[in-house]
């Protein structure tokens, strides 16, 4: 790269440096696309004004760029953009995950007063490729080369190590300060063991300092300042300067010059750098460099995504304290950490508050090419109704994987509905110290996902009775004129209007050339009252909604109608948030929703009511799923909330698809699937995992002594009266007779295909023959290992041989499987979900149910999955039948369908939808501190 010059100096050309450097910063980029196809190096060039020195340097800027792979994207301002504005779309491109390197173009051409360095200061220091930032200024001040260097001084550093002088022990000598090039090329020089001088303009006997360097930087920015007697014979020259002189041999009239005088100064140097072709090179393609280097470091987050999570240690206490004075001694971390700290962008985050935050789905797009993590399930045994420590294994198991085996690990799990928690079984965020913090803010509003689906559903149920209301109040012409009328004279289809005359074969778009015919079928939906199956919903356990009469009012003409309320958790809404793979999906799956049928027995749509775009606006929001941490700091992800026993009880497939990028190929997700292997696990692989497209490694199967005794044959367990002694002291014999449960359901488990782990959650009272007789049984029973867990008393701590075991069978190849093929007719899905998963011997349809299969099968429904409704408290259909009975007739008593949600719902027995309060429920015990704000008696 160096030539002879006319006497002993040797030229250090940049441009041929510079060259090889492209060559190989070409071979980098197809090197990381190879990895990873969608990455591509992108650099954003802002330019305010237009002067056209300026634009001479972003062309080459931009042609370089396209030369090497880089994606350039060249964002030029006006003039009259003030400084607020441009630091906004500098804010933006910071957050922007497929821009690696900003440059703002110097000197900003504006009419208005900009601070040119709190502009360089705005540019993130990670994309920072100019190395102007005082960050990485900051970095090379003291040694910490690992940020971005000044482009200029870094290509000067690489065209003195290609000459042959060695930089440790020499005398360097810089000529200027600029905090471009002086003094950051002098800094680079000190931690590359050169004793350094920095001169100046107020330096004295400049031309004795100089001539003592045996490399000397120049960047004076004087034509030709420094001569050749200033120059120790043999040094290193690098002229950084670039200035016009007259030359009337020019045609221009001028030619370059640089800081020192060429011709005198390569008689003396041994080597030295031309003007132009010197530095001028380097400094674009040290800036080419540096915007790949930015791409290789994401590429590397993303190839070898190692989070390096700050774990909350825990100060257990014995005997454990409750769950909410245990979630108040822990300080949580603050939530941008916890988003920066599993790899999420600033702008993916949506805080609200320090505790909380929503997350954007744009992460999946930036993510697309990175593999999934390990997806594991939590299911259970039959529970007892207080519950047999799901979700606090769901999470210990998390804290143990994440804070004490050093794996990438996220937990996914539903968010609780109101109605239990101030009925029956206060919060839900897990239990002792496994838990969710903050525990208020999990069990309560959270981020009004709940509110959303509420709001949704009642505008949707309140369109609905409106509309019946109006076709049956008006005639033809009047409810066509209302439904679109003139507005300045002119009527116009609104989108959601066309959709519905395309649905109706109406191919016309101008409302005027509508025949009558063609305008009455377009304005009435002619609703059947008597098929119309969407209610109201509200989030408390009222039983007094679960029938009402509504329109009694004198202003509704004695249009009276019976309905009811339900949960909300229990709406169709929730179970499409659920199972909605984007924002795209979600609305579809709204407008989609059938409210009843037509007179004629068509399904009338919310699309069809005009509602979906309104809809999708108030759960526009609700998509995106919400961060939060347990108290060992470990993350989590809380959304969704549809009911296990009449929906189908998983948190959210978008928030799967999430996590499981976020962990990378390496990591776990944990997620939970309500109730036991029969109602939740099987919902879970049949309908959440068919729609999603995950494939899921592992179940984890949580039973406890507890449950299993009263599987056996114990007396009846009721919240809130203490346990019969059977439940506390040791008794093998009726633990026997109860694990018949616990190998009906590893059964199911492994008919999908997969390993099932036991987690084995233990209580004070169980005695260590109890808890090896059913470590034992559950591996001969086919379970891939059963392990004792104490994660409530011990945190993760206490899960850990539970995470080994989970690691473990996450190793085995998955040769998962579905339960049935959806060509299958809806009867015959019926039967097989409950002689495969119930242990039923035969299925009994009343009449009713048969007529709407027929009708479903007419209307194509029938290739949609099962979301069977069932009693969580037992195999069968009978709450009261405990253990594994098997050869039962299971009778399905109603058969609804969930056009939205995508699957047909069977009912077995009565299962309500609308829980109510019980003679004390837990309001009694939850108070305000008025003083000091905090909530009592939660949990």
């Amino acid at each position: 790269m160096s030539s002879s010059g006319d006497s002993s100096g040797k030229l250090l050309s940049g441009t041929d440096l510079a060259r090889e450097i492209r060559e190989s910063l070409c071979r980098d980029v197809a090197e990381l696309q190879e990895k990873l196809p969608g990455l591509k190096p992108g650099l954003a060039i802002v330019q305010v004004g237009g002067r056209e020195d300026s634009n001479v340097y972003i062309r080459m800027k931009i042609k370089a760029a396209s030369d090497i792979g880089i994606e350039a994207h060249h964002l030029k301002l006006p003039r009259t953009i003030t400084e607020a504005e441009l630091l906004l779309k500098i804010r933006k491109l910071n957050e922007d995950p497929s821009i690696h390197g900003i440059i703002v173009q110097m000197p900003l051409d504006s009419d208005n007063t900009i601070n040119s360095h709190l502009v360089t200061d705005t540019v993130s220091p990670d994309k920072d490729v100019d190395g102007l930032n005082t960050v990485n200024e900051g970095r090379v001040a003291v040694g910490d080369l690992e940020g971005f260097v000044p482009c200029t001084p870094n290509g000067v550093m690489e065209l003195i190590k290609r000459s042959d002088v060695e930089i440790a022990g020499s005398n360097a000598v810089v000529l200027g300060r600029s905090k471009i090039v002086g003094t950051p090329a002098s800094e680079l020089l000190k931690w590359h063991h050169a004793t350094v001088t920095i001169c100046h303009s107020k330096t004295k006997n400049l031309s004795q300092l100089t001539a003592q360097a045996d490399i000397l930087v120049v960047a004076i920015g004087r034509a030709e300042m420094v001569k050749g007697s200033w120059i120790k014979p043999g040094a290193i020259v690098i002229d950084c300067g670039i200035n016009s002189i007259p030359d009337e041999t020019k045609k221009s009239g001028q030619r370059l010059v640089g800081d020192v005088a060429f011709e005198e100064a390569k008689k003396v140097a041994s080597y030295i750098t031309p003007v132009p072709g010197g530095v001028g090179p380097m400094t674009v393609a040290m800036l080419m460099k540096n915007t790949v280097l930015s791409a290789q470091r994401q590429a590397r987050k993303l190839l070898n995504p190692q989070w390096g999570l700050r774990i909350l240690p825990l100060n257990l206490k014995t005997p454990v304290p409750s769950d909410i004075q245990i979630a108040r001694s822990q300080e949580p971390k603050d939530i941008v950490l916890v988003a920066e700290e599993v790899g999420l962008y600033p702008n993916e985050v949506n805080q609200y508050g320090h505790k909380k935050a929503k997350i954007g789905l744009s992460v999946l797009k930036r993510l697309q090419h990175q593999k999934n993590g390990k997806y594991v399930v939590v299911a259970g045994i039959t529970p007892t109704p207080l519950g047999e420590g799901k979700s606090t294994t769901t999470i210990g198991l998390v804290q143990a994987l994440a804070a004490h085996r050093n794996k990438n690990a996220f937990a996914c799990v539903r968010q609780p509905s109101q109605g239990p928690t101030f009925g029956i079984k206060g919060g839900a965020a897990g239990g002792g110290y496994s838990q969710v913090i903050p525990m208020e803010e999990f069990n309560l509003h959270l981020t009004g996902d709940i509110h959303a689906v509420t709001a949704s559903n009642n505008l949707l149920a309140a369109q609905l009775d409106a509309r019946m209301f109006h076709e049956a109040t008006q005639g033809d012409e009047s409810l066509y004129n209302r439904l679109v009328p003139k507005v300045k004279g002119k009527r116009t289809f609104s989108k959601i209007q066309l959709r519905r005359l395309y649905k109706l074969g109406i191919t016309k778009t101008d409302p005027e050339s509508l025949t009558p015919e063609e305008r009455k079928t377009f304005a009435r939906l002619d609703i059947d009252p008597n098929t119309i199956t969407w209610t109201r919903v509200v989030d408390t356990n009222d039983r007094f909604l679960r029938k009402v009469l509504v329109g009694l009012s004198p202003t509704e003409k004695g249009h009276t109608r019976e309905t009811g309320f339900c949960m909300s958790v229990a709406s169709e809404i929730m179970a499409i948030l659920a199972l909605a793979t984007d924002l795209t999906d979600m609305k579809e799956r709204l407008g989609n929703m059938v409210v009843g049928l037509s007179k004629a027995g068509d399904p009338v749509t919310a699309d069809d009511l005009g509602a979906t775009g309104a809809m999708a606006i108030l759960m526009k929001d609700a998509i995106e799923p919400t961060l939060m941490q347990t108290l060992e700091g470990t993350p989590v992800m809380v959304h969704a909330g549809p009911f296990a026993n009449i929906a189908h009880g998983a948190s959210s497939v978008v928030a799967d698809r999430i996590t499981l990028k976020l962990v990378g190929p390496q990591g776990y997700v944990v997620t939970e699937a309500g109730f036991g292997s029969d109602i939740g696990m099987e919902k879970f692989f049949n309908i959440k995992c068919r729609n999603s497209g995950l494939v899921p490694n592992a179940v984890v199967l949580v039973s406890s002594v507890r449950a299993l005794k009263m599987h056996g044959g114990g007396p009846t367990v009721t919240p809130g009266i203490p346990l019969n002694k059977v439940y506390v002291e040791e008794n093998l014999e009726l633990l026997q007779k109860g694990l018949p449960n616990l190998q009906k359901h590893i059964s199911n488990g492994v008919k999908y295909g997969i390993p099932v782990v036991v987690a084995v959650n233990t209580f004070v009272t169980d005695s260590p023959a109890e808890l090896d007789l059913v470590r034992r049984v559950s591996r001969e029973s086919g379970a891939f290992d059963a392990v004792i867990c104490n994660h409530w008393a011990l945190g993760g701590a206490g899960a850990v041989d539970l995470a080994d075991a989970v690691v473990a069978a996450c190793n085995k190849p998955s040769s998962f499987r579905f339960l049935y093929d959806l060509d299958v007719s809806l009867d015959e899905k019926i039967k097989i979900i409950a002689t495969e998963m119930y242990g039923a011997g035969n299925v009994e349809l009343n009449d009713k149910v048969k007529q709407l299969i027929e009708q479903y099968t007419k209307l194509g429904y029938d290739k949609m999955p099962l979301c069977m409704a069932k009693t969580s408290l037992s195999l069968t259909g009978d709450p009261a039948l405990k253990g594994a009975p098997s050869g039962f007739t299971l009778p399905v008593t109603d058969i609804l369908v969930s056009v939205g949600a995508r699957f047909v719902v069977p009912v077995v027995g009565e299962i309500s939808k609308m829980p109510g309060l019980g003679t004390r429920p837990s309001i009694y015990d939850m108070d305000l501190d008025t003083e000091t704000g905090e909530i009592e008696g939660l949990f």
